[in-house]
């Protein structure tokens, strides 16, 4: 295996394969390894990982036995230091859903899962193994031609960034392929080779070592999780669909006469496998970053990104769904937020946003009466809760609802010390309870629409800033229409 490792004043980076930045010089280790492809080099693979961990529980339960007791030893066999270590090197070699798994329920801040499976999600965040270049070229044969290299005046061989499904180069498209009729920097997103074709096994993979140790309470529905990743993965995995997302949101109906963001364009030479977009300039808004940062830009980032995720929902009814703040990148000389992921787009029904903006509504207006109503509508619940279920779950849509309440003061403070940070801790202590009693798993649209919400909340809360949120909810639901037929 070779590493990945450049340091110069400026150059692309991505986190999870899909957010392209240009930012200071960081290091950052990537390394090369062949993407199994076929499924049965990839069950191969976890054959191997299924047996090194029982060789690693048997291990424990030996030593354990012949130690005594250990009131600090984790109360699974299976989840000892070694076998989390284990766990993270096979998931980070493997790619694909797995993978993507692991990084859709590190970026959770829920606190549902043991701390020892939040600990190997975390490590898998932002871990991921390149193809090696002969690997590299065959996937761009196959999906550019073999003259591929024609369109581009340069073509940075190592790419800079690797994840789940795929990994990104910088690239320089030549003046003759290029939308701008110069040459132009860009960013080129290659998906490894048959990941679409391995989800549903990759998955059925990771549920078998999730449940073998029964490390997960019931409440969480995994099947239903895992069902609603394989749909979502799927979609993630055509960057053709990714394209056209990018392409409706740069419309000026959607952000393209919003001066306040920016899309990248995409090259029309894109396929369903390889996704070539215009390298944009603003740094990821994560934890190196923050520091740097006036209160000004804080407050301003997070207004927009919430504002965003308001738009979304009640003006385009189609959210990027993915929250990690690498995918929001700040330019301080455009004051642009600049937008570069939209793999995990989802798009919703008028009927759905009708309801749970009726939820919503109840929620911020403390009508409990109103909650359990379009809780019932939407799904959520069945008719058949106890009333200790009842109780947790308004309790938590309504303290979801704090920052657009009309009795809140404004700008709303989010952060460390802050009223919201209260508020979270208030919502977590609600859900183990909500897993106990709970009858029915979540309607599948929200476990994205939650992601991101959350996400958006937890983004504010880590750049400290102050956001006028009543205001954004005024501007953005008060012009709402509901369908007569849903009142």
């Amino acid at each position: 295996m070779s590493s990945l490792h450049r340091g110069r004043k400026s150059y692309l980076r991505s986190h999870a394969s899909k957010s392209l930045v240009l930012e200071l010089p960081r290091s950052r280790n990537l390394q090369s390894s062949k993407v199994p492809s076929s499924r049965l080099g990839r069950l191969f693979h976890y054959g191997g990982l299924a047996a090194s961990l029982g060789y690693g529980a048997a291990s424990e339960l030996l030593r354990r036995s012949t130690a005594g007791s250990d009131d600090q030893a984790p109360a699974s066999l299976m989840l000892t230091e070694g076998n989390i270590k284990r766990l993270v090197s096979k998931l980070t070699q493997m790619r694909g859903a797995a993978l993507k798994l692991g990084q859709f329920m590190s970026i959770q801040d829920s606190h549902v899962l043991p701390p020892e499976v939040e600990d190997i999600f975390r490590r898998v965040q932002d871990s991921a193994h390149y193809m090696p270049d002969w690997q590299m070229e065959q996937v761009m044969r196959d999906a550019l031609g073999p003259s591929w290299m024609d369109n581009f005046d340069s073509f940075e061989r190592l790419p800079f960034a690797a994840a789940s499904i795929g990994q990104v180069h910088s690239a320089v498209l030549t003046a003759a392929a290029s939308p701008t009729g110069k040459p132009a920097p860009v960013a080129v997103k290659i998906q490894f080779p048959n990941i679409v074709n391995s989800i549903d096994s990759d998955l059925g993979y990771v549920k078998m070592l999730l449940t073998a140790g029964r490390l997960l309470p019931p409440g969480l529905f995994l099947d239903r999780t895992i069902q609603v990743m394989k749909e979502e993965l799927a979609d993630e995995c055509d960057y053709t669909r990714e394209a056209s997302f990018l392409r409706r949101f740069g419309q000026a109906d959607h952000l393209g006469a919003d001066s306040r963001f920016k899309v990248p364009w995409v090259w029309e030479g894109s396929t369903d496998r390889v996704l070539v977009m215009e390298h944009v300039g603003g740094v990821s808004v994560g934890d190196a970053v923050i520091d740097r940062l006036s209160q000004r830009d804080r407050d301003d980032i997070a207004t927009r990104i919430v504002e965003l995720c308001l738009r979304e929902l009640f003006v385009f009814k189609a959210m990027q769904t993915d929250p990690n703040w690498t995918n929001f990148l700040w330019n301080s000389r455009t004051r642009q937020v600049e937008l570069v992921d939209f793999g995990a787009t989802r798009e919703y029904s008028k009927e759905f946003i009708d309801n749970w903006l009726h939820l919503l509504s109840a929620a911020v207006s403390e009508d409990r009466d109103a909650c359990v109503k379009w809780s019932l509508k939407l799904g959520y619940l069945t008719g058949e809760e106890n009333e200790i279920m009842l109780d947790a779950h308004v309790k938590s849509m309504m303290l979801l609802g704090t920052p657009f309440k009309a009795s809140t003061p404004q700008p709303f403070k989010f952060g460390v010390g802050s009223a919201w940070a209260d508020i979270t801790a208030d919502i977590r202590a609600q859900i183990p309870v909500m897993l106990k009693h709970r009858l029915t798993p979540p309607p599948r649209e929200t476990y994205s629409l939650n992601r991101k919400l959350s996400g958006a909340f937890l983004l504010a809360s880590r750049l400290n800033a102050s956001v006028d949120c009543q205001s954004l909810w005024n501007k953005v639901v008060e012009g709402y229409r509901f369908d007569p037929h849903e009142q």
